[in-house]
């Protein structure tokens, strides 16, 4: 089996590594790739946005497998292109995918067919009437670009003043380009944060191990939100009386709206949640696996997930097969001075090779790339870290020591990940 995978950061290098265990995986292709899916795969110079150079490489490839990492071409329908063309493709139709796509689309959804979530105060496509009514909110208060934002697009405004300025950016100076022409307000939620992230063919699906992302760049959640700067995995996140409250209260539910609006839904569905006094409430859908939930999540996997992902994507789909070590698992995000805003890339990355290759510790790669026999700087998250050990402490105690060997000029990472730093208020995204 021939499996291409489409992408280039930490979550696709976690995709590779595993594949690459598959018993039938002969060759994996990865566009783009980064420098370290170049030790597993083939990287080919193909850009997860242009659709028609991904369709041309598919079709010249034919793989038995296709993987969609990223957002962006679900949200554009690639997999509905690949599919036409008789391709096994794991991932959602362009029409699933906005549940991503639009944040508005989700919400209305969500409201529609009756699963928790935040209250919703309005939708605006002017942004004098959106400063209107920032005047009457109450806060904190939610504000939202309502398209593809890379993890950016979300506020938890404190005052007034705070919102206007995010709403300004978003839809006068238009920062986030098209993704920022309509905004979303709502309430904000309070407790801890949770993803849940299922895999399903529309109608069965089988429950991921349950991880907690860490978005704000700095420890003790300060500063902005991010792509995520760390994530860590323990069966202890989720006690299964409150699994089986979200199955009933918020997947199911979700599965069957989805179905009811006619819509098939097949691939990895990411439910961001807040467990909030009032139970667990959707926070955000994503169309694909986070980033760095994957890394985590990847880690404590206990079978073949070439296998598994062929399977999902030929309609025999067998939730049974998705079984997962116990213990626990940590990713550590370590990126470049600036993120998430201005940085600078081509640092020389040391210190790779100091680490045992027998320690239960992967270093997957985000935003590197291959410079002769070296391995440069070349985004803003850099490297995931990623541990797997008996109990969380040794996650992420295994996690950090590696981390510490390695050094590039400007790096910086959190020091609290898995340290309960995750309950903040929080909108997602």
């Amino acid at each position: 089996m021939n499996v291409l995978v489409i992408g280039g950061g930490g979550r696709e290098h976690a995709l590779v590594w595993r594949l690459s265990e598959g018993a039938r995986v002969q060759k994996i292709w990865c566009a783009p790739g980064n420098g370290g899916i170049a030790e597993d795969a083939i990287c080919l110079p193909v850009e997860p946005g242009d659709q028609a150079a991904l369709v041309a490489l598919a079709e010249k490839l034919r793989p038995e497998l296709t993987v969609i990492g990223p957002e962006l071409p679900l949200v554009s329908g690639l997999g509905d292109s690949l599919r036409a063309r008789h391709l096994a493709v794991v991932g959602p139709s362009q029409i699933a995918a906005q549940l991503e796509g639009s944040k508005i689309f989700a919400k209305h959804f969500l409201l529609r067919h009756a699963i928790p979530t935040a209250r919703m105060y309005g939708e605006f496509s002017s942004p004098d009437v959106a400063f209107a009514a920032l005047s009457e909110m109450g806060y904190p208060l939610v504000v939202k670009a309502e398209g593809l934002c890379a993890g950016k697009g979300v506020l938890v405004a404190e005052s007034a003043a705070e919102a206007k300025e995010f709403v300004t950016r978003a839809m006068l100076a238009e920062e986030f380009g098209v993704a920022g022409k309509r905004i979303l307000l709502e309430e904000a939620l309070s407790g801890d944060e949770l993803s849940f992230i299922v895999v399903t063919d529309g109608e069965k699906y089988a429950v991921l191990p349950p991880t907690r992302d860490h978005k704000r760049v700095f420890d003790g959640n300060r500063g902005p939100n991010t792509g995520g700067m760390g994530a860590y995995s323990s069966d202890g996140l989720m006690e299964p009386q409150l699994k089986a409250t979200i199955e009933k209260t918020i997947v199911e539910p979700t599965l069957r709206g989805l179905v009811a609006d006619g819509i098939r839904y097949q691939g990895f569905l990411y439910i961001g949640l807040m467990l909030s006094k009032e139970g667990p409430k959707v926070l955000e859908f994503n169309c694909r696996l986070g980033d760095p939930e994957t890394q985590a999540i990847l880690a404590r996997a206990d079978f073949d997930l070439g296998e598994a992902l062929v399977n999902l994507a030929t309609r025999r789909f067998r939730p049974e097969e998705w079984t997962w070590k116990p213990g626990a698992s940590a990713c550590i995000v370590i990126a470049s001075v600036g993120y998430p805003g201005r940085f600078t890339t081509g640092k020389t990355v040391e210190g790779l090779n100091r680490i045992d290759a027998g320690s239960g510790v992967k270093v997957l790669h985000a935003g590197t790339r291959r410079h002769g026999d070296k391995i440069v700087t070349s985004g803003g998250r850099v490297l995931g870290v990623t541990a797997y050990a008996a109990n969380l402490e040794g996650a992420l105690s295994a996690a950090y020591a590696a981390t510490g060997q390695i050094r590039f000029e400007g790096m910086h990472y959190r020091t609290d990940i898995g340290g309960g730093a995750g309950r903040a208020q929080s909108a997602g995204d």
